[in-house]
């Protein structure tokens, strides 16, 4: 029944900085809401939404994680791509963020980096490799390397 996630919502501290922040990535604006202070910004060709919802000034934000999906020729490009926008990307199970990493259960390459207010960003990409028992996640250059043989 289920086929895709159609939404998501995060808690922003500054609207307008947050929507300049997830348009400078590529969403595109749908609704501001003011008076109500929230927007919803679409994703992709499928008009995925994320919902930003301001919290009144002094009160905590809950922190989220999700994961944008990407194909792996411009995953591989996501660090300068990150960079070149002024957002640094983060290092993730103690992998710096010299390449995407690999989560080889999955398997998916991903590259890791936060929002304004702390949330965990992630672009990631299916691999078409099958999954393996690795512990821990390894960079996508050692994985393409232990596949070669697979």
């Amino acid at each position: 029944m289920i086929q895709t996630l159609y939404e998501t919502h995060l808690q922003v501290s500054d609207l307008d900085a947050s929507i300049d922040f997830y348009i400078n990535l590529g969403l595109e604006l749908g609704l501001k809401a003011e008076s109500r202070r929230v927007a919803y910004l679409y994703i992709g060709k499928d008009r995925q939404m994320l919902g930003l919802w301001e919290v009144p000034k002094g009160n905590e934000i809950s922190k989220r994680h999700f994961a944008f999906g990407t194909d792996l020729d411009l995953l591989t490009k996501t660090i300068d791509w990150l960079k070149e926008k002024g957002i640094q990307p983060v290092t993730m199970l103690g992998k710096e963020p010299i390449e995407p990493i690999v989560h080889a259960w999955m398997p998916a390459a991903a590259v890791y980096f936060n929002d304004p207010d702390g949330n965990e960003l992630e672009l990631i990409s299916w691999l078409p490799n099958d999954p393996c028992d690795i512990e821990g996640v390894v960079y996508l250059s050692e994985w393409q390397e232990m596949m070669k043989d697979k």
